[in-house]
């Protein structure tokens, strides 16, 4: 084997190449071992990218459907053969950017299944690998419920994505963002769609306001909700998959063409030798770390899906793994405030979110205020043809932006700004005097301070 490595990464998807392209650019010798074919992990093959390509080609095709509202004559219907095409060029052309990266970076790629050992080392298919700091970065699978499995009519997130067919209708268990988004792509598509979540809310990580208007937007859709609502059964019929739900005292079937199940993801870490090497874990089998992402075995670290940190976010991952390979380089790094890391959901509207809500915020004993902003009162806004809101809270009297949640057109991107106004501990009346050009949806956020800030515009 010759000399050590000094960081052997444990998986390539968002996490683990972070962490090997940093630690190779602050000249470490770097090993990323992967199982799969590809580099890239979740995020570049089954998840955020091929995710993103099908959501992008069901707002061209919303666009299209309301090309009448701006003027234009235009008719279409969706090319699945065509969509599945440009979904895989896409993740083909992020994969083999990233791969010439590595590369570039002088970085070994080692494909196998890992085993960790004490010391620490690996064991890859029989190959035994030396390094002076481990990175465990094996990433997450989606979780089905008890008692189901995997069937021509009943997938998880791995399957939908590259479905042979644009379903006639779908059932989606789940309304987190992986339920939300399928359940909008399906519909723009025109499917039927029916979406079921056991808590009390749609989207019930959100402030309680976007969750109502979620709702409304989706029933306005024409998509059926159903939140507060216990799974009974999901049968795959052969030609269909039928579910029946209770909401309350009242207990209802649906059946579609597939059934989506969307209620999170658990932790790739069975078949490790994880704990035999000294590494804990959590009662749900994530990696235990601390703020730094150390585990309980000296040298070796955990970032993303894996560890046992508040957000299975492919960003958060990203930051993470630069932070550990910075940590491992001798370099003082921070912990991660997750509370301040933005959250994104890609469904028609969208929905994006940094800080705390208005109820966290009062759970905490914070005296607050808050100020909403409808986009309609955008020029910009109008133009696009889209609804919703910005809603920001803050410490009462003048005091700093604890959080910013929105939802409508492209608050996916703006939410740049809420990220920064919320980490920089900004007051309303700070971030009001920030110049926001016009007409731009930018100006839904700069009104919003404006309006907390006690000098509202006649549009807030």
């Amino acid at each position: 084997m010759g000399d050590p490595y000094d960081v052997a990464v444990v998986g390539a998807g968002t996490g683990g190449y972070a962490t090997a392209l940093r630690a190779a650019q602050l000249g470490r010798r770097v090993a990323l071992i992967e199982r799969d074919e590809r580099l890239g992990g979740t995020c570049l093959i089954r998840g955020c990218i091929p995710a993103k390509a099908l959501l992008r080609s069901a707002e061209v095709m919303d666009t299209v459907s309301r090309a009448s509202e701006w003027g234009v004559k235009a008719a279409g219907e969706p090319d699945w053969s065509a969509i599945r095409r440009f979904e895989d060029g896409i993740v083909d052309k992020n994969v083999k950017g990233l791969t010439g990266l590595v590369k570039t970076r002088g970085i070994d790629v080692v494909r196998g299944s890992a085993r960790l050992l004490p010391g620490p080392a690996l064991e890859v298919d029989g190959r035994r690998i030396e390094a002076a700091d481990v990175v465990l970065a094996t990433g997450s699978f989606p979780r089905l419920l008890p008692g189901t499995e995997v069937s021509d009519h009943v997938l998880t997130s791995d399957e939908a994505l590259w479905l042979d067919r644009i379903p006639e209708s779908a059932i989606v268990i789940g309304a987190g963002a992986v339920g939300l988004e399928f359940a909008s792509m399906y519909r723009s598509f025109g499917a039927d769609v029916t979406v079921i979540e056991a808590l009390p809310r749609l989207a019930p990580l959100e402030d309680e306001e976007v969750s109502k208007e979620i709702a409304r937007a989706y029933r306005k859709r024409g998509i059926t909700t159903a939140a507060g609502a216990l799974v009974r059964s999901i049968v795959d019929t052969g030609e269909a998959a039928e579910v029946t739900y209770e909401v309350g005292e009242a207990s209802t079937s649906v059946t579609a063409d597939i059934c989506l199940i969307a209620v999170g993801r658990g932790p790739v870490t069975d078949g490790l030798g994880l704990e035999e090497a000294g590494v804990t874990l959590t009662e749900k089998g994530y990696v235990a770390v601390d703020d730094l992402l150390r585990t309980t075995a000296d040298h070796v670290w955990a970032v993303g899906d894996a560890a046992s940190t508040p957000l299975q976010l492919a960003h958060v991952s990203f930051d993470e793994g630069y932070a550990v390979a910075e940590r491992i380089a001798g370099e003082d790094v921070p912990p991660i405030e997750y509370v301040n890391v933005p959250k994104v959901t890609y469904c028609t509207p969208e929905m994006a979110s940094v800080g705390l809500t208005e109820a966290q915020a009062r759970e905490r004993g914070i005296e607050i205020e808050t100020a909403k902003l409808d986009f309609r009162g955008i020029g910009k806004a109008n133009i696009v043809g889209e609804g919703g809101f910005v809603k920001v809270v803050a410490v009462a009297n003048g005091g700093p932006v604890l959080g910013v949640h929105m939802i409508g057109p492209h608050v996916t991107d703006l939410i740049a700004e809420a990220m920064l106004i919320t980490n920089w501990e900004a007051t309303a009346l700070e971030a009001a005097a920030m110049h926001h050009p016009h007409p731009t949806l930018s100006e839904g956020v700069g009104e919003a301070m404006l309006k907390l800030a006690g000098k509202p515009l006649p549009s807030a």
